[in-house]
C-alpha cells in the first residue's frame, strides 16, 4: 500500500470533477466545470488531450455500448439538462440533448452525480453563486426521457455515491453552512432515495465534504475540501483514515487502474496566490489498499 499521493496529471482545472475510470480504454475520464471541457488521460501511454463541452458540465457517466466508439459517449448534467456528448478524433465534440431541466431560479447548473447500480443516472443542481446559499438544488433522476426531482432543499449538493449492494444512496452538502452527509434507503425497482438519516456531521472535521466514490467492502471516500484530505468512512459512519494530497481543494475521487486499487483524485485551482500550493487543478493517484467498484455505465439515456 502506497499512501503518498502522485502527480497523474498538471491539469491545472479550474474545478475538476466527476472522473470515471473507463476499463476498456484504460484511460481516466473528467471534466473541467468552468473551463468547459472533457478530459481523457491514458494509463499505458500518460497522455491526455480535452475536448470543448458546449455548456459547464457538472456530472457524467460512460453511455452503455460506447465500446464501438474512439472516445466514448457521455451522458452527462450540464447547465440546461442532460445530453449525450461525443468526443471525436479530430477534437471535436458532438451534443445530443435528451432532457432540460427547469431551474428555480436563474444561475444554475447541474453539480455532482453519477448512475446507481441499475446505470439510472441522479445529479444534483446548485446555484453558482454560493455566497447566496440558496436552497434552490435539487437532486433529479433521469430515466432516459425525462428529469424528475428526487430530493430538494440542498445549497450544494454533492458526494453522491452507492453502497455495493445499491441499497442505500449517500449524499452531502459541502455548503459551509451544511457540511453534513446523509445516508438513505435506496429502492433499487423504482430508483427512488427514502427515510434519509444525518449519517456524517462533518463540521467538527476538517475539510467541507465534496465528492465522493465507494469501495468494495462498502468504505465510503469523501474529499475533504479546503483540507487537502481524501476521508474514508466505514458503513456505520466512522472515520477509518485519512489520506492527504499535495494541494488545499480535492474535489472529487474514483476507484480506477487495471485491479481499481487505485484512488484518482480531481482537484480545484482556486485564484490568488498558489506558492504554497502550484499543482493545485491537477490529478493525483493514491493506493489506499483497497479495491473500488466499476462504475456502472449509463443504460437509460
Amino acid at each position: 500500500m502506497t499512501t503518498q499521493a502522485e502527480l497523474v496529471l498538471d491539469a491545472r482545472n479550474g474545478v475538476g470533477e466527476s472522473p470515471v475510470w473507463d476499463a476498456h480504454r484504460q484511460a481516466l475520464f473528467w471534466l473541467d466545470i468552468p473551463g468547459r471541457a472533457l478530459w481523457r488521460w491514458d494509463a499505458a501511454t500518460g497522455q491526455s488531450r480535452q475536448w470543448a463541452t458546449p455548456e459547464m458540465a457538472g456530472c457524467m457517466a460512460l453511455a452503455a455500448g460506447s465500446e464501438a466508439t474512439q472516445h466514448g459517449r457521455w451522458v452527462a448534467a450540464m447547465e440546461t439538462g442532460v445530453a449525450v456528448l461525443t468526443p471525436q478524433n479530430d477534437g471535436t465534440l458532438t451534443q445530443d440533448v435528451r432532457a432540460r431541466v427547469q431551474h428555480p431560479q436563474a444561475g444554475m447548473r447541474f453539480n455532482d452525480g453519477r448512475c446507481d447500480r441499475q446505470g439510472r443516472l441522479r445529479a444534483g443542481t446548485m446555484v453558482m453563486d454560493m455566497s447566496l446559499a440558496a436552497p434552490a438544488g435539487s437532486l433529479y433522476g433521469f430515466d432516459g426521457k425525462a428529469l424528475r426531482a428526487l430530493q430538494s432543499g440542498f445549497i450544494t449538493p454533492n458526494g453522491l455515491a452507492f453502497s455495493p449492494d445499491g441499497k442505500t444512496m449517500y449524499l452531502s452538502d459541502s455548503h459551509p453552512q451544511v457540511q453534513t452527509i446523509w445516508a438513505c434507503g435506496y429502492d433499487i425497482d423504482s430508483g427512488t432515495p427514502h427515510h434519509p438519516r444525518a449519517w456524517v456531521d462533518m463540521k467538527p472535521l476538517p475539510g467541507r465534504p465534496d465528492g465522493a466514490a465507494v469501495d468494495e467492502d462498502g468504505g465510503y471516500w469523501i474529499c475533504g475540501n479546503d483540507a487537502g484530505l481524501v476521508h474514508r468512512f466505514t458503513p456505520d459512519g466512522r472515520l477509518d483514515r485519512s489520506l492527504a494530497v499535495p494541494v488545499k481543494k480535492p474535489a472529487m475521487c474514483a476507484f480506477g487502474g487495471s485491479g481499481f486499487d487505485t484512488l484518482f483524485v480531481t482537484s480545484i485551482r482556486p485564484g490568488g496566490d498558489l506558492s504554497d500550493q502550484p499543482l493545485a487543478g491537477g490529478v493525483f493517484a493514491l493506493r489506499p489498499g483497497v479495491r473500488g467498484l466499476p462504475e456502472p455505465a449509463c443504460t437509460f439515456f
